[in-house]
């Protein structure tokens, strides 16, 4: 919905999800897209950090393949906002879950986005 102009639909769906949602899993898949549709920066810190915190919490593997994007995404937000150390760590998590990605474009499309993080930072601090 949101890439066929309808945000606000999309925005009230993810919502929706949130406020169904049954376990730990479901959270993180929410709240990793109710983050995309954030009106500020810290309210799109405070849903990825949500997404991320949900997913470490599944008891199982269902989550795994998830966590790359939600690091990059929460790394991203932490950027944004000057907290430059902590978007670090969260980048670096990133990468280490890359491993639970099968090879092909979509992991290729998440590494290039961790990667472009990391030059980010690393340009900042020097």
């Amino acid at each position: 919905m949101n890439l066929d102009g309808e945000p606000a639909a999309a925005q009230a769906l993810f919502m929706q999800a949130w406020e169904l949602r049954r376990d730990d899993y479901e959270a993180s898949i929410a709240a990793h897209f109710v983050a995309r549709h954030q009106a500020s920066p810290e309210q799109s810190l405070r849903w990825n950090q949500l997404a991320v915190d949900h997913a470490e919490a599944v008891d199982d593997d269902r989550a795994q393949s998830l966590l790359a994007s939600m690091y990059l995404n929460l790394g991203e937000s932490l950027r944004v906002l000057g907290q430059c150390p902590e978007a670090m760590a969260a980048a670096t998590r990133g990468l280490s879950c890359l491993e639970f990605l099968p090879a092909g474009g979509y992991r290729d499309f998440v590494e290039r986005g961790l990667r472009r993080l990391e030059k980010r930072l690393s340009q900042v601090d020097a």
